[in-house]
């Protein structure tokens, strides 16, 4: 896939995580824990906004095919996946992970480990985009 079609592709998936994360914003007083719907509305938004601001700075990115390919599919993966496990904590009022927003009461074991592996697979391929990211930025600048 050329670059200008994942450019386009990042911002056509930005865009409709944004939507997605204002449908959110729209239901989550009717979550089981409203507070931790809140944040789910919150990454959301800004898990699209990243995918728009990525989709803008594609172009000056310098990796490999592979790396590129890796990089793309693991930032709509994780975003998406950011935005479905903090939906389901708060519809589960988990709050293992999430203690801050969490509901003060254990949900059930299988929905903590849902929820649980949703936040560390979705942190774990986040981090390896930045760090994609700002190693293609920098073989940019000095080619």
């Amino acid at each position: 896939m050329s670059k200008e079609k994942r450019r386009r592709h990042l911002f056509s998936a930005g865009i409709l995580l944004f939507l997605l994360a204002l449908v959110t914003g729209m239901i989550f007083p009717m979550l089981a824990n409203p507070r931790m719907g809140l944040s789910a509305h919150l990454v959301g938004l800004l898990g699209g906004l990243f995918l728009i601001a990525l989709g803008a700075i594609w172009p000056e990115l310098d990796l490999p095919q592979a790396f590129d390919k890796a990089a793309f599919s693991l930032v709509i993966f994780g975003t998406y996946a950011n935005l479905c496990t903090t939906f389901l904590a708060a519809a589960f009022a988990t709050n293992r992970l999430t203690a801050l927003a969490g509901s003060g009461h254990p949900a059930a074991a299988w929905q903590e480990n849902v929820v649980t592996a949703g936040l560390v697979l979705s942190s774990v391929a986040m981090v390896t985009v930045c760090l994609l990211v700002l190693w293609g930025l920098y073989r940019h600048r000095a080619a």
